[in-house]
């Protein structure tokens, strides 16, 4: 038995039943169907992590659907080991995943070296984009290509706007350019409040990798 009064409860269902009215309207009136420009980008934690969520969400799909398979490439992270690579590997053909960033500009020191690594990940972007099969790619720290100059930003941004109708293209890391952020359909910036490496933490299984 509820302990909720009588006629609390009344006024609790009268107002959601309102609210789902005006929800259930707002649905409605959505009927275009896009594959969309997604941009994951903030100085807080969780950027590839959302991403690698999608991917999940689309090999959930049924096997076998036209655009359930996941393109992935690492624009800057290729000397860490991925888990998430390692998990996503059990839907065998569904995800092809490519690692192509030979590590952070501090730690390779090497402007030419980088470039090139960022060029040869960009011409496999737009390899997986025209795959049909496709129906997400994620494009891991392309922003920090982007920031450093590896790619030309005019280029990059046209391509992914004049991608194949349906395929979803989510860009992640920091210092997302204004430019790709109008381009965009969805954009979520993560704000970082609170982070355990401040108080001397380190990167941790499960958490960081």
């Amino acid at each position: 038995m509820s302990d909720i009064p009588a006629e609390e409860a009344a006024r609790h269902r009268a107002k959601m039943e309102k609210r789902k009215a005006v929800q259930d309207a707002e649905v409605a009136s959505k009927t275009q169907e896009k594959g969309l420009l997604i941009v994951h980008t903030g100085a807080g934690k969780g950027k590839s992590t959302a991403a690698f969520g999608l991917a999940l969400r689309t090999l959930g799909q049924p096997e076998g659907q036209a655009g359930t398979r996941v393109g992935v490439v690492q624009f800057i992270k290729g000397a860490w080991h991925s888990a998430e690579r390692d998990a996503l590997a059990a839907f065998g053909a569904r995800v092809e995943w490519h690692t192509m960033g030979e590590g952070f500009t501090w730690e390779t020191q090497d402007l030419a070296r980088d470039t090139a690594a960022a060029r040869r990940a960009w011409e496999k972007a737009c390899e997986l984009m025209a795959d049909e099969s496709i129906g997400l790619l994620i494009l891991d720290e392309l922003n920090i290509a982007l920031r450093y100059d590896y790619l030309p930003l005019d280029e990059v941004i046209a391509t992914l706007e004049a991608r194949r109708e349906g395929l979803h293209v989510v860009v992640t890391g920091r210092n997302a350019k204004p430019a790709l952020i109008e381009a965009a359909d969805l954009v979520t910036e993560m704000t970082l409040v609170k982070h355990h490496f401040k108080a001397g933490v380190k990167a941790q299984k499960g958490i960081e990798f």
